[in-house]
């Protein structure tokens, strides 16, 4: 029943365009539910270089380790904070890694892009992603830069989230549009790194795949703990953290 009563309330979000309680701090904007109403600006003088959000910090260096199931595949997803930097927009990003492989195979490749604003709220600024295909073949359609073919900045993370927020992660018609709804504060998550407490818990989805929604739980100091698709078998569980 839970299960069912999460789906429904994604869905009706989904439905209203995601237009609900958004603290945009540190940008202007218009509402809506698709296209050019959904306009974020961003101030450059608003953005600091170290992304400490309490429940999706970047410190330079830290390494995450998940594992779960993907189109039917065991996966191994390792998310490195590197040191470098991209500039978005005027904004100067941190580039975080993110390499998916199968028993030694490589499945995906991608470098996300994010910086946070003196509210503390992290935005998603684009990524570069690669997908493997068993023929060969490299899919590179999931990558999108704010400000390039009008695409647009997103929060992946607010500064103070509390239910039922609903945002934008990001923007790019028909290739880039997750969205996020906070669903949950606090409670217990054990995981194969260990057991986190006052844990949020947020819904996503998005226009590019109707009817699929993912649940995330995120933990103080760490970050994403533990995902799980609501409408499909594909799961990942963080397994170690290195600072």
């Amino acid at each position: 029943m839970v299960r069912k009563v999460l789906v429904s309330l994604a869905a009706a979000a989904v439905a209203v365009g995601i237009a609900v309680s958004i603290p945009w701090a540190g940008a202007s904007q218009t509402r809506g539910s698709a296209g050019p109403a959904y306009e974020p600006v961003l101030d450059p003088g608003n953005f600091v270089r170290v992304i400490d959000n309490r429940y999706y910090p970047l410190p330079v260096g830290r390494k995450l380790v998940y594992r779960g199931v993907r189109d039917g595949l065991t996966q191994v997803d390792t998310v490195i904070v590197t040191n470098r930097t991209r500039v978005v927009e005027g904004i100067t990003a941190t580039v975080v890694s993110d390499i998916a492989t199968h028993r030694g195979t490589l499945l995906e490749k991608t470098f996300d892009w994010f910086a946070q604003d003196k509210q503390g709220n992290v935005w998603y600024m684009g990524e570069n992603t690669k997908a493997y295909n068993p023929d060969g073949t490299v899919d590179t359609s999931g990558s999108w830069e704010a400000g390039v073919n009008d695409a647009e900045p997103g929060i992946i993370m607010e500064a103070n989230p509390r239910v039922p927020d609903a945002y934008r992660q990001e923007f790019l018609a028909g290739e880039a549009e997750d969205t996020a709804w906070i669903v949950d504060r606090g409670g217990k998550v054990t995981v194969p790194y260990g057991a986190v407490y006052h844990v949020l818990t947020s819904l996503e989805a998005t226009r590019v795949e109707p009817g699929s929604y993912d649940q995330k739980v995120y933990a103080p100091g760490i970050g994403i703990v533990t995902e799980h698709s609501l409408t499909g078998d594909e799961t990942s569980r963080l397994v170690r953290v290195r600072n």
